[in-house]
């Protein structure tokens, strides 16, 4: 599977970022305590921690003591150090830029689900919305078709009405994609190749379906997504349901 460009870029972050600094604060190693420095390369850490991720920032501490050690203790260039000072300082430098990249990374994570379940609910929301006042159900099943290609980051999404025809693979109500009656590991294989089937029903009635086509190569959503999904596809199919029942004729 790819792996997301950010993430690339925070892990080469950890390692040339603590290196970088290290080397501009090399005039200031006679002028300035050891612990200062110190101080300044954890500042390194939590910038890589809060841009990237645990893996990355725990990457910076080691980046950040290895560097301190070997620019700024005695006998320079060498990962020797003398002074036992130094060796508390390079120590807490690192258990230190540790807790403090994980404590980092774990907030920007706790702020990004916040703000994608904030976004989720939206949907379902304005869908909802759309649902009650809009006068036809092609209204709604637009609407549901945008927020899929959207939420699963598709490269595109068709409705069908009408019958099941032949056996794509399908994204179930609980999230899961099944490839043959069997679940298909989403993680570990990414999508499966070809159009994706998400049903619409409501009340046990087949209203149609959403094929989904999504990008090459890309990483799946996560289940909470593809849940979000789920439901979009149900409010999709109430709304052509209600169109449906709307024009049954009466006995």
């Amino acid at each position: 599977m790819r792996i997301p460009l950010r993430d690339t870029a925070a892990v080469a972050a950890g390692v040339l970022a603590p290196l970088a600094a290290a080397l501009l604060l090399l005039p200031l190693r006679t002028s300035v305590t050891h612990t200062d420095l110190a101080l300044l390369l954890v500042v390194v850490v939590v910038a890589v921690s809060a841009f990237g991720n645990r893996f990355a920032g725990a990457l910076a501490a080691l980046s950040a003591a290895a560097w301190f050690d070997f620019l700024h203790t005695e006998p320079y260039q060498s990962l020797h150090i003398q002074d036992g000072a130094d060796v508390e300082t390079a120590v807490l430098l690192l258990v230190v830029g540790l807790i403090v990249s994980q404590l980092a990374a774990h907030g920007r994570t706790m702020k990004r689900v916040a703000v994608t379940d904030a976004t989720h609910l939206e949907r379902l929301h304005g869908t909802t919305r759309l649902a009650r006042s809009a006068t036809s159900s092609d209204d709604v099943v637009r609407r549901v078709r945008q927020e899929l290609v959207e939420v699963l980051e598709l490269r595109a999404c068709r409705f069908e009405y009408g019958t099941l025809i032949g056996r794509p693979p399908r994204l179930d109500p609980d999230g899961t994609v099944k490839v043959d009656g069997w679940i298909w590991d989403l993680e570990r294989q990414g999508w499966p190749e070809g159009e994706i089937e998400l049903r619409a029903l409501a009340h046990g009635r087949y209203r149609g379906r959403f094929l989904l086509t999504p990008e090459p190569g890309s990483v799946p959503p996560p289940l909470e997504a593809r849940l979000v999904a789920a439901d979009l596809a149900a409010q999709a199919a109430s709304a052509v349901d209600d169109d449906a029942v709307g024009a049954a004729p009466r006995p």
